[in-house]
């Protein structure tokens, strides 16, 4: 399968040979219903509480006498039918959060991508460099690009400046290719992607599923993978060490690090919910959050290292 690449002018600039069980992959609808749906459970907070009847404060005292005063019998004014009472079966904190197994959440990436690409809603650029990361820029990009629907750019790694670019952009979203995820590429209409990272997402999600006995290709017919292990045997050893490396970075979630309870905590009460949203704050912003100390920050730190994406700011 090729692709073809365009420059930041809009002008060809060539094809790419892609992976066919990357960007050739049958669309599973009911699959990345199911890890959208998991992906939008896992960023809710559940901190939502309302106060019964015996929280509330006062209704100690009977309010009025029971017989005599025609009005109805009441017992206390913390009773759910008085205002400032107390409320019957209101939300308390919970647990939103599904567990979604990697190999779904890899399969659901590889249809939205397939189907992006079948339906020309992927655009590939040779690179995507800015000189001084002004929104006037990307806005001249997307121009010669003739992208007027919401877009979603790529790159191999975090660009600072591309970062700067878009942000005042309306629709448009910046993303690195490692925490690339399904419902990011849902949310937009066009997919904006580099070469580097088109590389980089063969890397990581390319290769033959474990435990499958059978697969199907672009086409919808079936293929003996123990044949194409047989014909390509070096390629799938190769791709089964890549699949690892998957099970490490592809992370979205701040509640997926490895961090100590009280400062992922911490980030979740000052809205920091995705990697994406904690790797775009400087060094002095995340200080800046309240009772997020020195401490935290080696902690947060060292996470992110561990997945190679620690801002440059931040060593």
């Amino acid at each position: 399968m090729k692709l073809q690449i365009k420059n930041i002018q809009g002008e060809n600039a060539g094809d790419l040979e892609v992976r066919d069980d990357v960007f050739g992959v049958p669309v599973k609808s009911a699959l990345v219903h199911q890890v959208m749906v998991g992906q939008l459970a896992n960023k809710r907070q559940g901190t939502a509480k309302t106060k019964t009847r015996s929280e509330v404060s006062g209704g100690g005292a009977k309010p009025r006498p029971q017989k005599g005063t025609g009005s109805s019998r009441q017992g206390s004014t913390s009773s759910p039918v008085w205002v400032g009472g107390g409320r019957a079966f209101g939300p308390s904190p919970r647990s939103y959060r599904k567990r979604t197994p990697k190999k779904m959440r890899r399969l659901a990436l590889l249809s939205v991508l397939s189907d992006k690409a079948r339906h020309s809603d992927l655009l590939l650029l040779d690179s995507l460099e800015l000189k001084e990361g002004k929104t006037k820029e990307i806005v001249s990009i997307l121009s010669d690009l003739n992208v007027s629907n919401s877009a979603l750019i790529v790159t191999d790694g975090t660009n600072k400046k591309l970062v700067q670019s878009a942000g005042n952009v309306g629709k448009v979203r910046t993303l690195p290719v490692q925490v690339l995820n399904t419902l990011e590429l849902l949310n937009k209409k066009q997919l904006i992607i580099t070469v580097d990272a088109v590389k980089r997402i063969e890397e990581l999600w390319g290769g033959v599923y474990r435990g499958e006995s059978s697969s199907s290709d672009s086409s919808g017919e079936e293929i003996n993978v123990e044949k194409e292990e047989a014909h390509a045997e070096p390629q799938i050893v190769e791709d089964a060490v890549e699949e690892v490396v998957v099970e490490e970075v592809n992370i979205t979630s701040v509640e997926e690090l490895n961090l100590s309870t009280r400062t992922r905590n911490i980030l979740l009460q000052a809205g920091v919910t995705e990697i994406n949203d904690l790797i775009g704050l400087s060094k002095v912003e995340l200080m800046a959050i309240q009772s997020f100390g020195e401490k935290s920050y080696l902690e947060v730190r060292e996470q992110l290292r561990n997945i190679n994406l620690l801002p440059s700011d931040w060593k």
